[in-house]
């Protein structure tokens, strides 16, 4: 078989397409200075960090999908690259800190390695990722839980109900908003996301010296997507279940 020269055009798209991995691979950079900063007790730096790698993360799907990178870079995975960042990023680093910053203590520890084994095995799961822009379980999104754990100073008994009511929840196949590809209500999901987004960014601002209270009310945004999730889940359901 006649193997023909690749075109200048074909060797730009190659090459875009490396670049979308690089960026990807940048999030195991944040991962890093994140442990780092854990290791050090920085819990403002591992925040930046993780939230870096999690801009990152929710950014690359669309230059990867945009600039089709599966067919200019066939063998390299990329998803594989990107499971593997955000099981850095999303589980192990933020349950280290959960760790090294004692949000857990005593008796309740045990639940520390639960979530490890729980979002492992979720990761694991084929349809983890659905064809219709969806995750299946709880999306792991333990960054974000000890974020506000964190700020809060939650209980130690309340942390350890927390971490293991949403690793149980990892295997209920409930399907679950995934912002960047989720088409319904696409506009006020991610609306609401951005206004999120700014309130975090306000909270980051002043980490040193935290509004607990405007903290609290920030978290009207994940009940918004654990809620929208789940409407759309059993509305979805229902429509499969009714009868033609």
């Amino acid at each position: 078989m006649e193997i023909l020269p690749l075109s200048e055009k074909d060797r730009l798209f190659i090459l875009r397409a490396w670049f979308v991995h690089f960026y990807t691979s940048l999030g195991l950079v944040a991962a890093f200075m994140a442990l780092l900063a854990v290791a050090n007790h920085n819990a403002f730096e591992t925040a930046i960090y993780l939230g870096l790698a999690g801009l990152i993360d929710g950014t690359d799907g669309i230059f990867a999908r945009r600039w089709n990178v599966k067919k200019w870079t066939p063998f390299f995975d990329g998803r594989k690259l990107d499971d593997i960042i955000d099981y850095l990023t999303y589980v192990l680093v933020p349950i280290y800190a959960a760790s090294e910053f004692n949000l857990v203590t005593d008796s309740w520890v045990w639940t520390l390695p639960f979530v490890l084994l729980a979002s492992a095995f979720g990761f694991c799961n084929q349809s983890a990722k659905t064809d219709d822009g969806y995750f299946t379980g709880f999306p792991s999104y333990w960054n974000g839980v000890v974020f506000y754990m964190y700020l809060l100073q939650t209980s130690s008994p309340f942390n350890g109900f927390v971490f293991i009511l949403l690793g149980i929840m990892v295997f209920v196949p409930i399907k679950y908003i995934y912002l960047t590809q989720t088409l319904e209500y696409r506009p006020l999901i991610v609306t609401l996301t951005l206004i999120w987004l700014l309130q975090i960014v306000y909270i980051l601002l002043n980490f040193q010296d935290p509004d607990r209270n405007f903290i609290a009310l920030s978290l009207w945004y994940p009940v918004f997507h654990f809620a929208m999730s789940f409407y759309l889940h059993y509305r979805g359901l229902r429509v499969r279940l009714s009868p033609k």
